[in-house]
């Protein structure tokens, strides 16, 4: 399959999801609101927003030259995180099923897409700003701090070190899978994982939002554990990266509630 037919079927994916969601967590009320209010929550938002596409870009463009740069001025922290953990990776994927790797591929692929997309979906139908100026910066915070960690260290995932040990899962049960998430990763920047602090951030923006919206907080929250999980099954992250991942996630949505606190009228 080419990259344009795969992604066609992520996309197909995605909307079919999306659709689901909205019925179910937005319903009617929120997309009448979000219609009345259109023009005047992108006026509210547009600085938020833009400074997510501005990292986005630069995120792009320096992930063409990111892996050269590391190499030169990187730390290969590979060995040390091997050193802490060792064959952990391994030990989770001791209780691989056919069914579970079905389940944790589909999360890792489709419900990522998923749990960092539908949040501006839903945020922006709310009557109040701050959830999706506040996903927004999270977001942003991430992939920045994501980028510059990616630079800093080089890390092989646990699938490279110890091939004997770990197994990559996703890649070979859904081989076409490698052709997509290629456009977007490379062997050495694992540390930390991105799918885990983004996962992360979107669960506690859900948790903040539980009064408004408490079937997403309950869609999100197990979602993104099985998204954490499915990173180790899978042999694409070490838990090292899970734990330095859960940290930048907690942290993006601090700093975006202190971003949008103070960027708030009094």
């Amino acid at each position: 399959m080419s990259l344009a037919e795969i992604t066609g079927f992520v996309l197909v994916g995605e909307m079919l999801m999306l659709g689901v969601a909205t019925t179910v967590v937005v319903g009617r009320t929120g997309l009448m609101r979000a219609r009345e209010q259109f023009r005047d929550r992108l006026f509210e938002v547009y600085p938020h927003i833009g400074l997510l596409l501005g990292v986005l870009v630069v995120n792009k463009v320096a992930r063409e030259f990111g892996p050269e740069l590391s190499w030169v001025i990187g730390w290969n922290i590979t060995s040390r995180i091997y050193a802490i953990e060792g064959n952990f990776v391994g030990t989770v994927q001791s209780v691989a099923r056919p069914e579970l790797t079905t389940y944790f591929s589909f999360m890792y692929i489709y419900g990522y897409v998923f749990i960092l997309v539908f949040p501006f979906v839903a945020y922006f139908a709310l009557a109040d700003s701050k959830p999706l100026k506040k996903a927004a910066v999270a977001f942003a915070v991430n992939y920045g701090l994501g980028l510059v960690c990616y630079i800093l260290f080089i890390s092989y995932g646990p699938r490279n070190l110890i091939p004997d040990v770990v197994h990559p899962l996703l890649y070979s049960t859904y081989p076409e899978s490698q052709i997509l998430t290629g456009q977007v990763n490379a062997n050495t920047n694992v540390f930390p994982s991105l799918h885990t602090s983004l996962s992360v951030s979107s669960a506690l923006l859900a948790y903040q939002t539980r009064d408004s919206y408490p079937r997403w907080t309950l869609i999100a929250i197990p979602m993104a554990a099985s998204i954490i999980v499915a990173t180790m099954y899978l042999g694409i992250h070490w838990a090292t990266d899970v734990c330095a991942g859960s940290v930048l996630g907690v942290g993006s949505v601090l700093i975006a509630d202190r971003y949008v606190s103070d960027d708030s009228p009094e």
